[in-house]
């Protein structure tokens, strides 16, 4: 049974040796005359401004947030639509029930996030 595996083994192995080959080798055949210029960050060639571990704005991450849920949304309606005849002649009146059900607490979390003001873009 696990002579099976050998070749996909095999590829692994092969992958990481060469990915440290590539990595070590360009750090020992590389130019190594660093300067001052060379160790500034590069950003589209404008100096950069401020430092990189400053602090992000919560509104970066509530927008994630927002779009992931609703996002889950169109995830779990659409299939649901595609299907709904079939499931409504299998199951009846429940899958419509279930739907209003599941939209309604996508509907609740939506006017929440409107009430907190997650949607204002400033």
């Amino acid at each position: 049974m696990i002579e099976s595996y050998i070749p996909i083994f095999l590829v692994f192995g092969f992958a990481i040796l060469f990915s440290l080959a590539v990595v070590f080798s360009s750090s020992l055949f590389g130019p190594q005359r660093p300067n001052a210029e060379k160790m500034t960050t590069y950003e589209s060639g404008v100096k950069p401004i401020g430092l990189a571990n400053e602090r992000v704005s919560v509104k970066y991450y509530l927008v994630a947030m927002l779009f992931i849920i609703f996002d889950l949304e169109v995830i779990f309606v659409y299939p649901w639509a595609v299907k709904f005849k079939s499931l409504y002649a299998q199951q009846g009146i429940q899958v419509f029930w279930a739907m209003i059900v599941f939209l309604t607490v996508f509907e609740v979390g939506f006017l929440y996030a409107f009430k907190k003001g997650g949607f204002k873009w400033d």
